[in-house]
């Protein structure tokens, strides 16, 4: 398989079928991002976030992997998104805010389990900006740097902000449980659960490239 540098100089010269590799690669990233944030929208920032890519290619320096370019994209989008549908909040910071009181519809996301429910609930619970940081660790298995680079802080801010999240989603976890003695599996039980959430979700990306 060619390497993303070669089909990106491809497609800069016009290969318009080495930009379709590219976003296939990627196309199941950018959705699981998109999937527990957004609501009815999450179809209009897909599409968005692949527009604006194509049309800014020539400025991608290739100083992060293509991936996290169009992650970054997204989350951006993501934060236009909600300070669009929320411009009352224009002086405050829309990632302090969770998307569950910024008044998101039920997630697109479909959970196996009532513990998978439990999981993507309370990510939904949590600053956007603590939800965003776990769900790219969660899901994509970033690395702290790759994470910095689609926050936009040294990666050293992002590994903090990290264990932050995961602190406040195990205290989140464990006010959604009915028990004690399932609080204390949530918090044993956390990146087990988000192993599994990543792979029902890869899946579930894999079937919506299938033709």
């Amino acid at each position: 398989m060619e390497g993303e540098a070669e089909l990106l100089s491809a497609w800069r010269r016009g290969d318009l079928q080495a930009g379709n590799e590219l976003f296939h690669r990627h196309y199941g990233a950018v959705r699981r991002f998109l999937a527990n944030k957004v609501d009815n929208d999450l179809e209009d920032l897909l599409q968005r976030t692949f527009e604006i890519c194509a049309k800014g290619k020539d400025g991608f320096e290739g100083r992060s992997s293509f991936r996290t370019y169009l992650l970054g994209i997204a989350r951006n989008l993501v934060l236009q998104h909600w300070e669009g549908r929320h411009r009352g909040r224009a002086h405050e910071n829309i990632e302090e805010f969770a998307i569950h009181d910024l008044g998101a519809g039920p997630s697109t996301l479909l959970a196996r389990s009532e513990a998978h429910r439990r999981l993507l609930e309370a990510l939904r619970r949590l600053p956007l900006k603590h939800q965003v940081v776990l769900e790219l660790s969660f899901w994509e298995e970033l690395p702290g740097g790759e994470l910095g680079e689609v926050l936009g802080v040294p990666e050293d801010t992002a590994r903090s902000r990290l264990r932050r999240a995961k602190l406040q989603l195990t205290k989140q976890l464990n006010h959604l449980e009915r028990s004690a003695s399932a609080m204390q599996s949530t918090s044993d039980d956390l990146e087990q659960w988000a192993a599994s959430v990543r792979a029902q979700l890869r899946a579930g990306s894999a079937r919506a490239l299938k033709p």
